[in-house]
């Protein structure tokens, strides 16, 4: 059972001879977290709230580590202390009475009563592990011992239980930048998941408003060169008995704690696996924003990264190549609540219509993925092609490749303040609709304002202006953009446009302009789309990514309880994506690699492997079976013959498994 240690010098010969007939302390302990001596803060409410109130700990574990609770009516507590400090006649709780705090105590004495008919929770407390900052040279943020370290409301629920219901209270820690992902790392270390934070970066994105003005406690300045890290704090506890508006009910004080020394509970891990090493990684600069996941989940969307890479048209794509964008964008589409997607490249000019097969499927493949991680998803395209985009989202509805109808828009141009306005709520630049841009395979606008394909004819008159969207995404705070292309001459590809001049042919002429926070780069744009979504399903499949993006509230989220491998993308959906028309014989048949893709490679021996094993190179096929053997899938890998994505983070098998335009080799 669990030891409390109270100091004696500071309480009355009363309590101690209490604690001391109390040989068997009536206590569950509910923890599994760390051992050893812990401050506790708790919590005191009539017997028929606890229920809920355990309930509600256990929804939101973050701010509320339950340690243990009493049994109503078989002990009492009648006098506790502080841990560290042991003044005499501070105040150690907060007494309530419906909702509101009515005074502070120095003790529970007086109300030995009410106390009979009424259960204590004890709480960890969820702050920075202060040992391991202070191993890495940080001093401590209240060396004095005086007071306590300030705390914020956010506009964060936590997650509803019966009558308790409040926002997540929030403690601020500034770290050094260039120190931050070993900082992190070290927390993790010593407290394990309770030492990861839930946010690092601008307080606004919790809805805290200025750090200089704690709810609880004082405030931290944060120093230049340092960034804000939040931690979930058991002050959320005050705010839940404040909402319950119970009769009566006590709390720790801010700042005031119990010491207990866990005995029984197993420790975390010193040494942290790969699947729980937190890797930190910046994904916005305005607002500064960073994002967390593991380092095993960040080797999976590396390697898909350099799978998607190969080159097989021999372009020269591979000086284009932005090494870990494809994770950056992933990050932030996660973290993303709102996703605009755009496509369309209308390089067969002579025929109607003249898109390409490359981009949609990829784009609705992306879509399909948002959809299951209940985002808003809306589309931008030409005017021009709108019927021949709602057919395809028709169809793909009908086929369950989409869960719902895509809302369609188009944008005509006009004025930068035209495409703010198409961004913005009521053109107000503080509140975008949407978070995220995303264009796969989309013309993209030339340093001389034309629109080129690949052979530099130019196609401006089949183009809308959807570039101004994305410049103007660069100076609103809050919205970026990702541009996911093949050659250079796609909407976002500004950012490598020094390379594509340099590396590509025709690039002095038809190298994109228009930047995009992130470059996916791949051998066919449509692999691009399919990544990203495979990154996202990565992604909210690691539980170090998935605390951190709900901010530890609510239970975790398991790939199979939210039917995610069925929005995955597979070459029957991408068959299905295609634009009808006259390029739709282009595709082929959808299988592993075109034909043409084949022609231009050695013959290949005829042999009794079957039509998937004459699909993809030998080479291919090699790589992805050794990134397979490294995912350690929890579920029996799916034969290739199935065409269908395995329920696993099998996810590079599919890859190669693409719907690839038979016209793509020249790109016309």
């Amino acid at each position: 059972m669990m030891t409390f240690l109270l100091h004696l010098k500071s309480c009355p010969p009363s309590a101690v001879r209490s604690l001391m007939l109390q040989k068997q302390p009536n206590i569950r302990n509910m923890s599994s977290m760390a051992g050893g001596l812990r401050a506790a803060s708790v919590v005191v409410l009539h017997r028929s709230l606890a229920p809920a109130f355990e309930r509600f700990c256990q929804e939101n574990r973050g701010p509320l580590a339950l340690l243990g609770r009493s049994e109503p009516g078989k002990w009492t507590w009648p006098t506790l202390r502080t841990g560290p400090d042991t003044r005499m006649g501070r105040p150690q709780f907060h007494k309530y009475e419906l909702g509101a705090c009515t005074g502070s105590l120095v003790s529970l004495e007086e109300h030995s009563e009410q106390l009979k008919d009424m259960v204590t929770f004890f709480l960890g407390c969820g702050c920075p592990p202060e040992e391991a900052l202070e191993k890495a040279g940080l001093p401590r943020r209240d060396p004095a011992g005086h007071g306590h370290v300030g705390a914020y409301k956010t506009a964060v629920p936590c997650v509803n239980i019966a009558g308790f219901c409040c926002p997540l209270v929030v403690t601020m820690r500034p770290l050094p930048q260039n120190k931050l992902e070993r900082l992190v790392q070290d927390c993790v270390s010593v407290g394990g998941e309770q030492g990861q934070p839930i946010h690092i970066g601008d307080p606004e994105l919790l809805g805290i408003k200025d750090l200089s003005k704690p709810d609880y406690g004082d405030p931290v300045a944060c120093q230049p060169g340092h960034v804000p890290v939040f931690w979930p704090s058991q002050l959320t506890s005050l705010e839940a008995v404040s909402s319950c508006k119970t009769p009566l009910a006590f709390t720790s004080a801010p700042g005031c704690t119990v010491m207990a020394d866990l005995k029984d509970m197993e420790a975390p891990a010193s040494c942290l696996t790969p699947e729980r090493i937190p890797e930190v990684h910046l994904i916005s600069q305005d607002p500064l924003h960073y994002s967390i996941t593991s380092a095993s989940t960040v080797q999976k969307i590396r390697e898909l990264e350099t799978i998607i890479g190969i080159d097989p048209g021999n372009r020269g794509i591979g000086h284009l190549l932005c090494e870990g964008d494809l994770l950056r964008a992933s990050l932030s589409l996660s973290h993303a609540h709102s996703v605009l997607i755009t496509t369309g490249f209308p390089t067969h000019f002579q025929h109607d219509p003249p898109e390409e097969t490359d981009g949609p499927p990829g784009a609705i493949a992306l879509a399909a993925f948002l959809q299951a991680l209940e985002k808003d998803v809306s589309m931008v395209i030409d005017q021009r092609a709108m019927n021949l985009f709602e057919k395809l989202v028709e169809e793909a509805v009908e086929q369950g490749v989409l869960r719902a109808r895509i809302p369609m828009v188009t944008y005509r141009g006009g004025s930068a303040a035209a495409a703010q306005a198409f961004l913005c709520k009521n053109r107000d630049p503080k509140s975008p609709r949407f978070d995220h841009l995303v264009a796969i395979e989309r013309t993209g606008r030339a340093a001389d304002g034309n629109y080129y394909n690949a052979r530099a004819v130019n196609v401006k008159h089949l183009v809308d202006p959807i570039d101004d969207l994305f410049l103007a995404a660069r100076s609103l705070p809050g919205i970026s953009s990702t541009g996911v292309g093949d050659g250079g001459n796609e909407l976002g590809m500004g950012k490598v446009k020094e390379a594509v001049r340099s590396h590509i042919r025709n690039g002095e002429v038809i190298a994109c302009d228009v930047e995009a926070d992130f470059a996916v780069i791949a051998g066919v744009s449509n692999w691009g789309g399919y990544a990203l979504a495979c990154a996202l399903y990565i992604l909210n499949s690691c539980e170090v990514h998935g605390r951190y993006l709900r901010k530890a509230i609510g239970p975790s989220r398991a790939p199979g309880e939210q039917n995610w491998t069925q929005a995955l993308p597979s070459v029957t959906k991408g068959e299905m994506a295609c634009p009808r028309g006259t390029q739709r014989a282009s595709v082929l048949s959808l299988h592993f690699l075109d034909l043409n893709w084949k022609k231009k490679k050695k013959k290949r021996e005829n042999n009794a492997q079957g039509a998937a094993s004459h699909m993809i190179p030998d080479s291919y096929r090699d790589q992805t079976m050794n990134a397979l053997e490294h995912t350690q899938p929890k579920h029996p890998p799916v034969p290739e013959s199935s065409l269908v994505f395995p329920p696993s983070p099998s996810y590079t098998a599919l890859i190669m498994h693409h719907p690839y335009n038979a016209n793509k080799k020249t790109h016309f």
